[in-house]
């Protein structure tokens, strides 16, 4: 059975969102999402913890040189960072930006970039506020 280690990263970074259903009617929207529901939307500092497994190098001693992996996580965050996601990313054009949605979409991002990597995507952790995160792996 192979040995596997994990290393996780945590990176910071800002973007705002809007809960809305185009199926519900407006009063079903306020009972559902409640004052998420503002047309202007509203903000967080998020913070992603991506968790990558793989096999120990044995000349490195790493699963991946945190300066490789860093840049990776960087540029699909620079899609998101500063963004309002309904509106200005095409992930949540008919997708409802929630917390969990919204690791996921992070998730197949980040996998997708390390698809020829030496070690692989386990988890991501989003958190939206500092006691309310959502766990997303396949």
């Amino acid at each position: 059975m192979a040995e596997f280690t994990t290393l996780s990263k945590r990176i910071e970074f800002s973007a705002s969102h809007r809960y809305w259903n185009n199926d519900f009617t407006e009063e079903e929207n306020l009972n559902i999402f409640g004052k998420c529901t503002s047309e202007y939307g509203h903000g967080h500092n998020y913070v992603l913890e991506t968790t990558v497994r793989g096999p120990v190098d044995e000349d490195t001693g790493m699963i991946i040189n945190i300066y490789k992996l860093k840049p990776i996580l960087k540029s699909v965050l620079k899609e998101f960072d500063h963004k309002f996601l309904n509106l200005d990313t095409d992930y949540f054009e008919k997708l409802i930006p929630t917390t969990e949605n919204f690791a996921k979409i992070l998730y197949e991002c980040i996998d997708e970039k390390l698809k020829d990597s030496e070690c692989e995507l386990l988890k991501v952790r989003l958190y939206e506020t500092k006691d309310l995160y959502v766990d997303y792996w396949k």
